[in-house]
């Protein structure tokens, strides 16, 4: 695994795009096409803002690679983990998940120690 390039967050939408343009310059580093991995982050980390923080908290963005597979994670305080719903064809929120799992060889969740969660993504490497 390489050092794990990181980025701390305040628990606020506006801070989803700073997490965009961090995943950006990591893949673009890498020499990897970085479009599926701001999608996945964005789902991450509007996650860990909506459902796993309250006003004020920091959220923990990291991206690496571990046997050559590019990895995303967001921490964040909560222990509730996420759950994928089949949203009906009205709703106006809830298939994040759902269109994340399309986009990644697999997702999951691990706890902190300190509490809370880590939910991390591994991603295709797909070269520029």
């Amino acid at each position: 695994m390489c050092e794990p390039a990181t980025i701390v967050i305040k628990a606020h939408s506006q801070a989803v795009k700073q997490v965009r343009d961090f995943v950006g310059l990591v893949f673009g580093g890498w020499g990897l096409d970085d479009h599926v991995a701001r999608v996945v982050v964005s789902e991450l980390a509007t996650n860990s803002i909506k459902h796993g923080s309250g006003e004020g908290d920091s959220v923990i963005v990291r991206a690496y690679r571990l046997d050559g597979l590019p990895v995303l994670e967001a921490w964040d305080r909560s222990d509730a983990l996420p759950v994928v719903r089949e949203p009906g064809p009205a709703a106006e929120s809830g298939r994040g998940l759902l269109l994340m799992e399309t986009l990644v060889l697999r997702w999951g969740t691990r706890p902190l120690a300190e509490g809370g969660k880590v939910v991390y993504a591994v991603l295709d490497p797909v070269a520029v």
